[in-house]
């Protein structure tokens, strides 16, 4: 039978949070804070952009807006012109970061898409997103691109209804429990759980221990057992 794969796009298919760690790790000896450690200040962005990815999405470009907020409320000196400056290279350094695919990622969606509709989503920003898969040469073994602002539970079931499929022959795959596994599982949908050990600490959750529509698969290769 032909299902419908959906496929997360950043750090399911090509690394990506990697490099915002990276990036982070330089704010913080940039910033140099006299008193707070590095873990420290990453609390206090958390807090930033809990706030802020709900009012502009993802992103190089917000993840330097937070940063920048960031820098403001803990900079122990008046913040320069150069200052934001530095952060704002920072940000577009990571809209263009390279581009590196996963083991065995490519020769699975060949694999996959001869035999299944798959259907690349992601969130963040359009541009940033769509630029990223045309330079990970992986768009061709896609039938479908749908990049969306936030991925819950109202999101696919609005793709369920735009694809007019059932819910029963869909699985979303990904290494994000918080996007990818249990809206996904809320919304009917199956999901197949891929770890990443640099996932977003703030895509964390638990899954469900036991659930019939719950896939678990240590690389993205082992999709070719169950698909």
């Amino acid at each position: 039978m032909t299902l419908d794969l959906w496929i997360d796009a950043d750090d399911t298919l090509w690394e990506n949070n990697v490099f915002f760690e990276r990036a982070f790790a330089a704010f913080a000896g940039y910033l140099n804070h006299p008193s707070l450690t590095a873990a420290e200040v990453r609390v206090r962005l958390d807090d930033i952009e809990r706030v802020n990815n709900r009012i502009h999405g993802y992103g190089s470009a917000n993840f330097a807006r937070n940063l920048t907020q960031c820098f403001e409320q803990l900079a122990p000196r008046p913040v320069t012109s150069a200052d934001r400056q530095w952060i704002s290279r920072l940000g577009a350094d990571l809209a263009n970061h390279p581009m590196e695919l996963i083991d065995g990622v490519e020769e699975t969606l060949v694999y996959l898409s001869a035999r299944h509709q798959l259907m690349l989503c992601t969130k963040g920003d359009p541009g940033e997103q769509q630029a990223k898969i045309g330079r990970s040469g992986l768009a061709g073994h896609f039938h479908h691109v749908r990049i969306v602002r936030e991925k819950d539970r109202a999101c696919y079931e609005q793709l369920l209804a735009e694809r007019s499929v059932d819910a029963g022959r869909c699985w979303m795959v990904g290494n994000s429990p918080k996007s990818d596994i249990n809206p996904a599982l809320a919304a009917g949908i199956g999901a197949v759980y891929v770890p990443h050990p640099h996932t977003w600490h703030l895509e964390h959750q638990d899954v469900p221990e036991e659930h019939g529509r719950l896939l678990v698969v240590e690389t993205f290769s082992g999709l070719r057992r169950y698909f």
